[in-house]
């Protein structure tokens, strides 16, 4: 029979993002010959282009900082947050990911992940039953050069070619504006110059997690094909056992022993699903492999569907080239608020992004949604997406600019009269420290991304100096959040909750265990690792 296969291996991982590393890693630990296959000409995934950070709570370095946490703490915790969420967010896959993590962390700690924590940022519902702050990890900033030529290859070349960390970027943002972000500032400079002057090519948040990933992939002589897009799953006696795989011009039957890990992300950049699915064509930071046909082939397979209506949203900026640009800081800062076609304030702009997305899609006004902000605003605070870019925004109508509120409603088409009555109540907040319709800058979430010298509300600074702008903003996306069903081991379940042998999915190819919500920083990625880790602990156990 072995005359029927191109390649035989033990463990074929399609993908590579941290699922589908974290998960070649694993394999290849036990000794298993692994290979992985990347459908685009690039590696790292939505991974690489995103801010890195890990939601782990009850993690190793919080234990050994003294951070009290437990897994019991995070389960209540989850369980107030997410609700009941349907299959994909089961007792059992919650459980799962929280007794995992030290081990995982552990494991790849040892395997030359460099963890740090990001101590100060809050679970983005921290006023909930078991919310805390600190439970994000990242990775410190990686030495590309490690990777040779290999780095060539990478996604992360799109990302920030600095040692940025995480917690640096809510202090870097606002770095000319307050004590805090200047130091803050200072720091990254000699951080950035020291790693330069002493012959290093760093990177940073998104990046650093990959790189540094790839980095034990490659020192484990694991082979990845790139330019090598998943073309079928291959089925004997209702079970996976390999799959066809796309590689230089001609199809290749793969044998995978043990079983095929499916770790290929969304499909944030596939219209059709979007339109079919979401109801709109998709403003997504994701890359552009982003398609669903790991999720396809899934399911031809038998695999069940869920929450495929949902997707990690965001307010997003989308750029006269169509890039999309999320949205954090920028709309939690003071001086600013998000408004509907009608110069109607609709939610909490310095909510977990998430919700500001849903708030976003849920609206009942049609028409364009813009961020309004004063001079102080622009002055003060760093948007990355305008950084020598105003002139094309503003030829494109993405951005406007008039020196009273009055002259920039009549420019974005709102009435007048409406956005002067918004922004008069807003300010009114502004002043008493109070927002009275939608309580932003009540929790320690909301204010990390604040100005604490914006006093009594740290995210409630009025609008009262010219010039204004207004922004156009879109419900964008860091990636889908529907996929594969999948069980505590990662397996892909059918429709009758039966697990198909040999087939396991993780990452966003899944439909995802935290529901239809964000419980904290890093709560895409985090179950990424941790579901990766357990589909080849499993797989190599068959």
């Amino acid at each position: 029979m072995t005359d029927q296969w191109d390649n035989l291996v033990d463990v074929l991982v399609v993908g590579s993002g941290a699922a589908g590393l974290t998960a070649a890693i694993a394999a290849a630990d036990r000794g298993m010959d692994v290979l992985m296959v990347e459908s685009t000409p690039r590696w790292g995934g939505t991974t690489s282009v995103s801010g890195g950070g890990l939601w782990m709570p009850a993690n190793p370095l919080m234990i050994r900082a003294g951070a009290r946490d437990s897994a019991e703490e995070a389960l209540r915790y989850m369980n107030d947050v997410i609700g009941d969420a349907g299959p994909a967010s089961s007792h059992e896959r919650r459980t799962a990911f929280l007794q995992t993590v030290p081990e995982v962390v552990t494991f790849l700690g040892r395997r030359g992940v460099r963890w740090r924590r990001s101590p100060d940022y809050p679970d983005y519902y921290p006023d909930r039953p078991g919310g805390k702050v600190g439970r994000s990890i990242e990775v410190a900033a990686f030495d590309t050069k490690l990777l040779g030529d290999w780095y060539a290859t990478s996604r992360a070349k799109d990302s920030i070619p600095l040692p940025l960390m995480t917690d640096d970027v809510w202090l870097l943002a606002r770095a000319w504006s307050t004590p805090g972000g200047f130091v803050r500032g200072a720091r990254f400079v000699f951080r950035s110059l020291g790693a330069f002057a002493g012959g290093k090519r760093p990177v940073g948040i998104g990046g650093a997690l990959a790189c540094s990933l790839m980095h034990i992939v490659r020192t484990q002589q694991t082979p990845v094909w790139l330019s090598a897009p998943l073309v079928d799953l291959i089925l004997e006696d209702d079970g996976v056992v390999g799959a066809v795989v796309e590689k230089d011009g001609r199809q290749r039957r793969i044998r995978a022993r043990h079983g095929v890990v499916l770790a290929a992300g969304g499909f944030a950049n596939n219209t059709e699903w979007r339109l079919r699915h979401h109801g709109v064509p998709g403003y997504s930071s994701a890359p552009e492999g982003d398609l669903g046909t790991a999720i396809e082939l899934g399911a031809r397979a038998g695999g069940a569907l869920e929450l495929m209506d949902d997707a990690w949203w965001g307010a997003s900026l989308v750029g006269p080239d169509g890039t999309a640009r999320f949205l954090v800081s920028e709309r939690s800062f003071p001086f600013s608020i998000i408004v509907d076609a009608n110069g109607e304030r609709f939610t909490n702009e310095s909510a977990s992004y998430i919700d500001v997305g849903h708030a976003m899609l849920s609206h009942d006004v049609t028409g364009p949604m813009w961020m309004i902000t004063d001079v102080r605003h622009t002055r003060r605070y760093l948007n990355s997406a305008l950084i020598g870019q105003a002139r094309k925004w503003s030829r494109a109508g993405l951005l406007v600019e008039a020196p009273t509120m009055e002259s920039l409603a009549a420019k974005i088409g709102i009435d007048p009269a409406r956005l002067r009555a918004t922004v008069g109540r807003f300010n009114g907040f502004a002043r008493t420290g109070v927002d009275e319709d939608f309580d932003r800058g009540r929790t320690v979430y909301d204010n990390y991304y604040g100005d604490p010298r914006v006093k009594p509300n740290p995210n409630l600074g009025p609008l009262e100096k010219g010039p204004f702008r207004a922004v156009r903003v879109y419900p964008g996306d860091l990636g889908t959040k529907g996929g594969l069903l999948t069980d505590e081991h990662a397996r892909v379940l059918r429709e009758n909750g039966s697990a198909i042998p040999g087939l396991y999915a993780a990452g966003n190819t899944t439909a995802s265990v935290m529901g239809r919500t964000y419980p904290g920083p890093g709560s895409t990625i985090a179950p990424a690792v941790v579901f990766g880790y357990r589909a080849a602990r499993h797989a190599t156990s068959r």
